[in-house]
């Protein structure tokens, strides 16, 4: 196994400029947000209480973050251990991903000030699936940083806090396991209350397993994204053979999602809504066309064993995982005549600096610390 090393290198280059250069803009739009009430920033309104923030920040953002959920599930329920280089920087991706989703919840709140609610037993609502998912992801929030916890005591050189760590780290793997399993499920559920108000296209009984099976093949596919974006930037061979070997999984997962989303929409008899050929149908067909190519590509042995195949499987599969969920939680949600919305310019600035921290962080992150497995080239 390819011990993990710190990269090294400059913390100030040009993509840390520019991901800098958002987050600030980001930052100034924030205190406007937190002086003058969320309004000031957001199309936000009684009929739509939930925007872009929640759509992609939590929604979509914990989806992609779950590389270190697929991973754990992986390694350590399937004892695929051969995948084992490959959870470090998972790690770090999930950790940073769901940190920020919780982070970023805070604009979306009004009242942001009473947020600690959520833990104090007298306010628990054990019957609200919207309560799971904020305990949940929170509790997640703090076992990604325990998991994390030994690679910090080896950066600190702490050994024997590190040995102690690992003794204990099977207690936070498992939970890791479980947390996201019920929230990402949850996330569907969120959906089924809804009701009427969501299209037909995505309001079915099983969301909660359609949502839970396209986290995890969009927790595989930012694995094999992102680990071939770190090879490039940061000149280190590409991690062909274990990628090829872990996208061989994917046709399988997507060809499950599938079978249960067009069995529903043939049985239901919703067939006729994607001839209709609106927004809501149009986008419902590219939607799964994106999962449809990276299943076509990835089904060849060949092309998993070929890296630009497998950074356009990867990033067809991101992309329709989010188009899932950004359909499901806005296009497809329709409150009623009256009210509409479209992001407003401050609500995707906010969201794009949100992402440019998170790749800041990164940055940072494995270049001190020994997180990425490989050697550099010259």
């Amino acid at each position: 196994m390819t011990e993990s090393k710190p990269l090294g290198g400059k913390i100030i280059t040009k993509p840390f400029l520019v991901c800098a250069f958002f987050f600030a803009i980001a930052a100034v739009l924030l205190v406007k947000r937190f002086i003058y009430g969320i309004g000031a920033v957001s199309n936000l309104s009684d009929g739509y209480p939930w925007g872009i923030w929640i759509a992609y920040d939590v929604v979509t953002g914990t989806a992609i973050a779950c590389g270190g959920y697929s991973m754990a599930l992986l390694v350590y329920i399937f004892n695929k251990g051969e995948y084992h280089p490959l959870v470090k920087p998972a790690l770090l991706a999930s950790m940073f991903g769901y940190t920020l989703a919780g982070f970023s919840v805070m604009f979306d709140i009004g009242r942001y000030w009473q947020a600690y609610n959520l833990f104090l037993p007298k306010y628990f609502q054990l019957n609200s699936v919207m309560f799971e998912v904020a305990l949940c992801v929170s509790l997640y929030i703090g076992v990604l940083w325990m998991e994390f916890s030994p690679t910090l005591a080896e950066w600190i050189q702490a050994k024997g806090l590190k040995k102690a760590l690992n003794r204990v780290m099977f207690i936070f793997i498992a939970i890791g396991i479980l947390l996201p399993t019920m929230h990402q499920s949850s996330l569907g559920s969120l959906l089924l209350i809804a009701g009427k108000k969501v299209s037909p296209l995505w309001h079915t009984g099983f969301l909660p397993l359609l949502f839970l099976i396209s986290a995890i093949t969009m927790g595989f596919a930012i694995v094999i994204f992102e680990s071939i974006i770190s090879s490039v930037g940061f000149r280190r061979e590409i991690e062909t053979p274990i990628l090829s070997k872990l996208a061989g999984l994917i046709p399988v997962l997507i060809a499950i999602y599938l079978v249960v989303r067009f069995a529903d929409i043939l049985i239901g008899g919703k067939i006729g809504l994607v001839f209709a050929f609106d927004l809501k149908a149009i986008m419902f067909i590219i939607e799964n066309i994106l999962y449809i190519i990276p299943a076509v590509i990835l089904f060849s042995p060949e092309n998993r064993s070929r890296n630009r195949q497998l950074f356009i499987s990867a990033g067809c599969l991101l992309l329709a995982g989010s188009v899932y969920r950004f359909n499901a939680f806005l296009i497809g949600f329709d409150p009623g005549a009256g009210w509409q919305y479209f992001p407003s310019f401050s609500e995707i600035m906010i969201t794009l600096g949100v992402i440019s921290l998170e790749i800041m962080a990164y940055m940072i992150f494995v270049k001190k610390m020994p997180v990425l497995s490989g050697m550099r080239h010259a």
